[in-house]
């Protein structure tokens, strides 16, 4: 009976497991997808419009219509930053062209100017690339704890490390805000999300915090060769 139930248990889990990476996958289609479409119609229509604003400045020669033409063709090319900003939100290129690294460097800058949250990055990782499911797995982790830094804690500081230790790639997230209290926090979804983003890799997540102490969460997975 106990082998029975360990082996339920075991096509259990592994049926869950399933389940939530059929629906990452899902997710991931559906941002590259999107980001495709931003970028293909939506990005070039921007950029014709962009154009023609340009051209019709330049024939326009009142002084009522050419402040009005310089004013449009400035919302044309804020309009045209927003959208590239969304697709770096959505599948930032860097991640797949340089990787881990260089993508949480770009979010770091990005959080900075856009927050005033002051981002401090820390890195001992030698040059080396991940398997592409780790490093979606921590950029898009590391989204979420800033996001939920950013919404709930009231942080003005977050402190960002990501090392490899002994076989180990680690990601420590501290930052200074209000902390909460792990006993009575309510299990939300973010909290869901990254332990499921986690658990399909194979990692470990750990949450220290306190109310009013700020909050620290590691993220660790084994590295089958160091980084390979």
């Amino acid at each position: 009976m106990i082998k029975n139930q360990v082996e339920l248990r075991k096509l259990h889990d592994e049926k869950q497991t399933g389940l939530l990476n059929a629906v990452f996958e899902a997710q991931e289609g559906e941002r590259k997808r999107l980001a495709e479409d931003l970028h293909d119609s939506v990005g070039q229509v921007l950029s014709a419009i962009k154009l023609n604003l340009h051209r019709l400045e330049k024939s326009c020669t009142t002084e009522t219509t050419q402040p009005l033409m310089a004013d449009t063709r400035k919302l044309a090319d804020e309009c045209i930053s927003e959208i590239r900003n969304i697709i770096q939100n959505v599948l930032p290129p860097v991640l797949t062209d340089y990787g881990l690294l260089e993508a949480l460097e770009g979010l770091c800058v990005k959080i900075e100017q856009n927050t005033g949250v002051k981002v401090n990055l820390k890195k001992k990782l030698n040059g080396v690339r991940f398997k592409p499911e780790i490093d979606l797995a921590f950029y898009r982790i590391a989204q979420e704890l800033f996001g939920n830094a950013i919404k709930h804690s009231g942080a003005t500081v977050i402190h960002l490390t990501l090392t490899t230790q002994d076989g180990w790639l680690v990601m420590e997230f501290k930052d200074n805000g209000k902390g909460f209290d792990m006993a009575n926090v309510k299990h939300g979804y973010g909290l869901k999300n990254l332990e499921s983003r986690v658990k399909l890799i194979n990692g470990e997540i750990n949450i220290y915090t306190k109310p009013q102490s700020g909050a620290i969460t590691i993220i660790r997975v084994a590295l089958p060769n160091e980084g390979n």
